[in-house]
C-alpha cells in the first residue's frame, strides 16, 4: 500500500520534471531550500498546506493533483479520501490532547 507522502512525492517529481523545473528551480519559486525540496520528493519530509499551496501555484496545478494516485488504477479518488480522513483523524486527534493536557496542568 503506498502511503499518502509516497504518493506526493511521485507527483511533486512528475509535475516538477513536466514543467522543465529544477529541483532548484521549484525550491526557489516557492521559498524553500533546494534540500528541502529533495526531502519532499523522496518523501522524507512532507510539506506545510501553505507550502502545498506555493507548490501548485508554481507547477500551474490544482492542490488535489498532488495527492492523486495515478499509478493505483480505479478507485483512487476513494482510496486518497480514507488516507487523507485517516490523517486528519490522528492530527485532530493529538490536537485535542495537547490541549487536553495543556488544561490539566493548571
Amino acid at each position: 500500500m503506498t502511503s499518502l507522502r509516497e504518493i506526493f512525492a511521485h507527483n511533486l517529481k512528475k509535475y516538477r520534471r513536466n514543467c522543465g523545473f529544477s529541483q532548484s528551480k521549484l525550491a526557489e519559486m516557492v521559498g524553500v531550500s533546494t534540500h528541502h525540496i529533495a526531502m519532499i520528493e523522496i518523501a522524507r519530509n512532507y510539506p506545510a498546506m501553505d507550502l502545498v499551496e506555493r507548490l501548485a501555484i508554481a507547477l500551474n496545478i490544482e492542490i488535489y493533483e498532488l495527492f492523486i494516485d495515478s499509478l493505483s488504477g480505479p478507485g483512487q479518488m476513494e482510496r486518497l479520501y480514507q488516507l487523507m480522513a485517516k490523517n486528519i483523524e490522528k492530527v485532530v486527534g493529538d490536537a485535542v490532547e495537547k490541549a487536553l493536557a495543556g488544561k490539566c496542568r493548571h
